[in-house]
């Protein structure tokens, strides 16, 4: 039996690691590494030009730095700013900072470097996507020039969004499933459920979707996004709950054969907010049970979602009971965009279209 490879030798030295390896160990392309090298001078101790990259163990912890600090939204630049601040500090005390809680300012500084961030074609690049230098995709071709972004490389093409949403799309391309469990959680806290979900949530959604219909790849990262979502908006509703036993209710669903209820999480947590009761029923209501639902708890409105427009059927709307009092029909998603509704049955375009309605035919 060959001896336990853990713990090493007291006093080994830790082995150096190729840019393939290095990448590996912190989830990023191999061009990336390079890119930030080359542009922000964050690279191999004592790198010779014409050798190959060799990273330490100060090298990784260093990057670990950088990479925290991207996650948190500062810019490429400034987060390599931060890290290589830490060269001043002893080996011990940055390795300590990248393996504790103190591996990333709060707040990381936001300082000038050299570029104005609102520059449209920096908004483009991917040092202020989600793959930093990931338009270094194809690799360097050789001038030391990075490529052009592509929806189908290693970014998310987030033009013109907010360091949130710009985060919250790193840690999702990582698959760090606590890093957006605590960005969603920060966004909701400070901003309300409806700007988390217009400004935070929705755009890295909808990059994810145009990854996926030029590629088919990025499925499960969506799929992680909203693993994470759904608790974070759950828990906001909950926590906001009004208590009034007496209210009549708003029901929320999505249609028969509709699995997507993502949107109506947030509707809900975005109603909690203003006092409005809710009860969610799920994906995929039977008619029969939806039925059910309305005469037992008489809502005063129902909204109904629909993802893809085979489940946007306008003969389920025309099976609603009818109730003394009579309640409010709304309906919601890209699926209803070309049916034709019943009479006294509305359209809800948008989360902060559907709160404001909502609100105002509940709370009067």
């Amino acid at each position: 039996m060959q001896p336990e490879a853990w713990p090493p030798a007291p006093g080994a030295a830790e082995p150096w690691l190729s840019v393939a390896a290095a990448a590996r160990r912190l989830g990023v392309a191999p061009a990336t590494l390079r890119t930030w090298d080359r542009r922000y001078g964050i690279g191999p101790t004592g790198h010779t030009p014409g050798r190959h990259r060799r990273y330490s163990a100060e090298d990784l912890a260093r990057l670990e730095l950088m990479q925290r600090a991207l996650v948190r939204g500062a810019s490429p630049a400034d987060a390599a700013a931060y890290a290589m601040s830490a060269v001043r500090s002893p080996a011990g005390a940055l390795l300590a900072a990248v393996a504790g809680n103190g591996g990333a300012p709060a707040r990381p500084s936001h300082g000038h470097s050299g570029r104005d961030e609102n520059d449209s074609s920096d908004n483009n690049s991917s040092d202020n996507g989600c793959d930093d230098g990931s338009n270094d995709s194809n690799g360097d071709n050789g001038n030391g020039d990075a490529g052009r972004v592509r929806v189908g490389g290693r970014v998310l093409r987030l033009p013109g969004a907010g360091r949130a949403a710009r985060g919250l799309g790193r840690a999702a391309l990582a698959l760090d499933a606590p890093t957006v469990y605590r960005l969603l959680e920060e966004a909701v806290a400070t901003a309300g459920a409806e700007s988390a979900w217009d400004d935070v949530v929705r755009p890295v959604l909808a990059a994810i979707g145009e990854r996926w219909a030029h590629n088919g790849s990025g499925v499960e990262i969506e799929h992680l996004v909203s693993e994470c979502v759904h608790p974070v908006f759950g828990a906001r509703a909950a926590a906001l709950r009004p208590t009034a036993p007496d209210a009549r209710p708003i029901l929320l669903g999505a249609m028969p054969g509709e699995l997507h209820t993502l949107p109506l999480v947030a509707l809900s947590a975005a109603l909690a907010e203003r006092g409005v009761v809710c009860r969610g029923l799920g994906a995929n209501v039977p008619l029969e049970a939806l039925v059910a639902a309305i005469r037992r708890t008489a809502p005063v409105a129902v909204v109904l979602w629909a993802q893809q427009p085979g489940a946007a059927d306008a003969d389920v709307l025309e099976s609603l009971p009818r109730t003394r009092p009579r309640f409010r029909t709304f309906v919601a998603g890209p699926g209803w965009d070309d049916v034709e509704l019943p009479e006294r049955t509305a359209r809800l375009p948008s989360l902060r279209a559907a709160t404001a309605t909502i609100s105002d035919a509940v709370l009067v």
